[in-house]
């Protein structure tokens, strides 16, 4: 069958480990200093362990591939303690699994998987998907990926409110210079791309952020994309090279945000840097999921 599934660059891949403990399916292994996808059967196609790797080499692709096995998964997973089974369930809620995580429970539930010493697991399996598994998170042993995880946002209105009052109320112009923005549809030897500043920004940036457009792309030019979604990543590192060799850009400015699987967007920069005939400066501006500018510096 056709379906999404993780992807390992082996000449980006370090061997450092990180992705690892971090794919609780169980379906990655290290072998000969490299990060390997040793069963199909056991990727989820979900991408926890893509954020865990700080050199990028992990991405998603479609192809052919074995159905994945919840079963043989949790049958796996039980063995490495209940925890590892809360942030595996949690993994699964907050992709919207629900098909997985109803198998995940039934599972727990059928074998009377004795997870704690207060009791079987399966007698609080429901409890633990709806309420626990967010505890374990906020302790710090849920795992999953936080670039997923819901929140809400209280924003004080009145403040709001005198904010606008004291603005223009008419609509504030655009700084966008060029069309397209995504980064697979656009050519890096296009003429605004010539002796440019560009910002390579997270798809979620803009949103996140209300003066975006003042803050970063007045007399830039824009590339978009996500680190976590986006497929054949290898392209955008050759384009971002040629950018720099070809159209001779003067900087990038990385705009991203601060859950970890954002972190492939600077390390795309990095190595395309690192590949490039010439150098160039790299700013990193890391932005809050309420579009505060947590970090902006040159790296």
């Amino acid at each position: 069958m056709k379906r999404e599934i993780i992807k390992i660059d082996e000449d980006l891949c370090t061997g450092c480990g990180d992705c690892i403990p971090n794919c609780h399916e169980g379906a990655l292994q290290m072998i000969d200093g490299k990060a390997r996808l040793i069963s199909e059967l056991f990727c989820d196609g979900l991408g926890a362990c893509i954020g865990h790797c700080p050199e990028g080499a992990i991405t998603i692709e479609e192809r052919e591939a074995e159905p994945y096995n919840e079963t043989l998964v949790m049958a796996e997973i039980v063995k490495k303690g209940r925890n590892t089974v809360l942030a595996h369930l949690n993994h699964l809620k907050e992709h919207g699994a629900d098909e997985y995580l109803n198998e995940a429970i039934a599972y727990i539930k059928d074998n009377n998987i004795d997870m704690d010493v207060n009791g079987p697991l399966a007698n609080e399996a429901e409890h633990i998907v709806k309420d626990e598994m967010q505890q374990a998170m906020a302790e710090g042993c849920g795992g999953g990926c936080p670039g997923s995880a819901p929140m809400s946002f209280d924003i004080d209105m009145e403040e709001v409110d005198k904010s606008v009052d004291n603005q223009i109320t008419q609509d504030a112009p655009s700084e966008l210079r060029q069309w397209p923005v995504q980064l697979h549809l656009l050519n890096p030897a296009a003429p605004y791309f010539s002796n440019a500043d560009v910002v390579l920004a997270a798809d979620c940036a803009a949103f996140a952020m209300g003066n975006f457009h003042s803050k970063f792309l007045k007399d830039k030019t824009l590339a978009i994309a996500c680190p976590k979604l986006d497929s054949n990543q290898e392209s955008y590192v050759q384009k971002l090279i040629s950018m720099i060799n070809d159209s001779n850009i003067n900087s990038l400015t990385v705009v991203r945000m601060q859950v970890p699987c954002c972190g492939g967007l600077t390390q795309m920069a990095q190595v395309a840097v690192a590949n490039a005939s010439r150098k160039i400066p790299i700013k990193q501006a890391v932005v809050s999921h309420q579009g505060e500018v947590l970090q902006e510096d040159w790296i």
